[in-house]
């Protein structure tokens, strides 16, 4: 699905990602996950083409990404990203009909009938559709962030890109978010690249995990390859115990605080 080649791009030299290399297959549920400041939001804006690379090359489906337009992109790709602006005095149904516009034709002011419908059926799976008239002003952050993913879903991609989806929700709203994502890739066979600060929701959700640390590609693999506490330790530098999820099996971080530290030492 996309292919990333020798990506070295980054913000004059405050901050470079270095010889990446990642393939993402088809139908894929991928986590990026890293320190703050080892680079997942600028993989992400390299991935989009919102970040000009310095060297290398991003491929969907075998074609640079520089080769596509605005318009056919964004008819393959959708971004959310961690802070989209949105205006407060807008119906969730305009807003999610935004993701529209890379189909509307030249000299095509009004949405089409399809329009209406597709943007519907992008409510429908973020159950947006039953505070369609509300105002975006008056929606709490989770209502918000479920928007937005209709929006991204309305543009009927076949890549969904996810730059912290769950940042300052509660645990009821990071769930439901999460799972509306793994049910659209199972279900729809949307290929998803999620960034993730929390390594338990990353463990249980995805697929695969891509860990970076400053600015290189640390490890790729399941989450059970990546998330030891060996790895945790040396990346985060923290010390941690990792368990398995009675339920899923997956792994489970649990943190070790200074005080109960201390406590084992002595």
């Amino acid at each position: 699905m996309i292919e990333v080649k020798d990506l070295v791009c980054g913000y004059d030299s405050k901050f470079v990602l270095n010889r990446i290399n990642l393939k993402i297959e088809k139908e894929g549920l991928c986590g990026i996950i890293g320190p703050n400041g080892s680079g997942k939001t600028t993989l992400l804006r390299a991935m989009t083409k919102i970040l000009k690379l310095r060297s290398g090359e991003v491929l969907f489906d075998g074609k640079d990404i520089s080769k596509f337009g605005f318009r056919e992109f964004a008819k393959k790709v959708a971004f959310v990203s961690q802070s989209s602006e949105i205006g407060s005095n807008m119906t969730i149904e305009e807003f999610v009909l935004l993701g529209r516009i890379p189909y509307r034709r030249q000299f095509q002011f009004l949405e089409s009938k399809h329009d209406w419908q597709i943007a519907e059926e992008a409510m429908i799976l973020t159950d947006t559709i039953r505070f369609k008239d509300r105002l975006l002003g008056e929606l709490s952050g989770g209502e918000k962030q479920l928007a937005v993913i209709a929006r991204a879903l309305a543009q009927e991609p076949k890549l969904l890109l996810l730059d912290e989806p769950t940042a300052h929700l509660d645990i009821t709203h990071q769930i439901k978010v999460l799972d509306l994502i793994r049910r659209l890739n199972r279900q729809k066979g949307l290929t998803v690249i999620v960034v993730l600060h929390d390594l338990n929701l990353a463990s249980e959700y995805c697929d695969k995990l891509v860990l970076l640390n400053n600015g290189l590609i640390y490890k790729i693999g399941s989450p059970q390859e990546v998330l030891t506490y060996q790895i945790i330790e040396d990346v985060y530098e923290t010390v941690v115990v990792v368990e398995k999820n009675p339920i899923s099996s997956k792994p489970y971080i649990l943190v070790v605080s200074e005080e109960e530290k201390a406590k084992v030492l002595q």
